[in-house]
């Protein structure tokens, strides 16, 4: 299993129990399972459903009435409350509270994945996918990949800044998406000595548009790059990083980063000094991700091996 099917299988598996045990334990319900109208403007969709199900879990572990036949990758709640399941080859799984709609579109492919969903200003949810870029407006789908300029369809990571702009992350470079069509965004060229990237020396891992406006990308294996009104900033490890293998990046409420690793551990950044705490024993694990910080300003993320850690606001 890669990192990522690991990492995405972690934290949606305790999303899941947290929303079995404060969403669907209490429900005795059965499924009206319900067929989304769905079109897209590029491609004709085909929508499957599976009916005459319960919605009631007995147990603690859940495959969405047999629509999940590996893992969910991601889940995410909207605005109007609707839970959104991105499972790993079964496609996208909603539900409203009543309902689980088990939606398949048609793609290049027989299954596709969905790695990361997002909402933007006015209420579309966009979904990266292993068959591009699918958005949906409230009644349609729409899927947007090559035919539009997307470089490659096995999308990673997306982010939506707060100009509304959506950045795209695939195995072939980053793009803009302006809602029409791609614009290739490219990197400098600089590289790390020895880069070993896990899937392509091109991807983004992760995106972070900090409170200033400055836009942080989590490449593979190239360290972190910087990006604000033209101008790059490349973090690696001769500059303060602790390891050029980050794996994830989360801004708290005090204006921290916080930095999670493959071979360096955790740490945090302030603007000015690097904190790391694996170095300096505060935590064990090298390996680091997860991040999510609560509402009182702690911040919890998981140590491959190790566990799961709560940092307190104060360190």
């Amino acid at each position: 299993m890669t990192y990522i099917e690991s990492k995405k299988k972690f934290v949606a598996r305790n999303l899941i129990l947290i929303l079995l045990t404060f969403q669907i334990s209490s429900c005795n319900r059965q499924v009206n399972e319900k067929l989304v109208n769905s079109k897209t403007e590029n491609r004709t969709n085909t929508q499957t459903l599976i009916s005459n199900q319960s919605t009631t879990f007995p147990q603690i572990h859940t495959n969405l009435n047999g629509m999940v036949t590996e893992f969910v990758r991601t889940m995410y709640q909207d605005k109007k409350g609707n839970y959104w399941f991105g499972t790993n080859t079964n496609g996208i799984i909603r539900y409203d509270g009543k309902s689980l709609d088990k939606i398949t579109i048609q793609t290049t492919q027989n299954s596709f994945s969905v790695r990361e969903i997002v909402e933007d200003k006015v209420g579309n949810v966009w979904f990266a996918t292993s068959s591009g870029l699918v958005k949906f407006d409230g009644e349609k789908f729409a899927i947007f990949a090559t035919e539009v300029g997307l470089q490659s369809e096995e999308i990673w990571s997306i982010c939506i800044d707060r100009k509304g702009l959506i950045w795209v992350s695939t195995v072939h470079g980053v793009s803009h998406f302006d809602g029409e069509k791609f614009t290739p965004f490219i990197l400098p060229a600089t590289i790390i000595e020895n880069l070993q990237p896990m899937l392509s020396d091109q991807l983004v891992f992760q995106f972070l548009e900090d409170k200033n406006g400055t836009m942080w990308l989590v490449t593979d294996g190239n360290g972190i790059f910087k990006y604000k009104n033209g101008e790059f900033i490349h973090l690696t490890a001769k500059n303060g990083l602790t390891d050029n293998n980050a794996a994830d990046i989360l801004e708290d409420k005090q204006g921290n980063i916080w930095i999670g690793t493959f071979y360096g551990g955790v740490s945090k950044y302030d603007g000015i000094t690097y904190t790391n705490f694996t170095k300096d024993d505060i935590i064990e694990g090298i390996e680091t991700y997860n991040f999510c910080e609560d509402r009182s300003g702690n911040i919890w993320f998981s140590a491959e091996g190790y566990g799961v850690y709560r940092g307190s606001k104060h360190i």
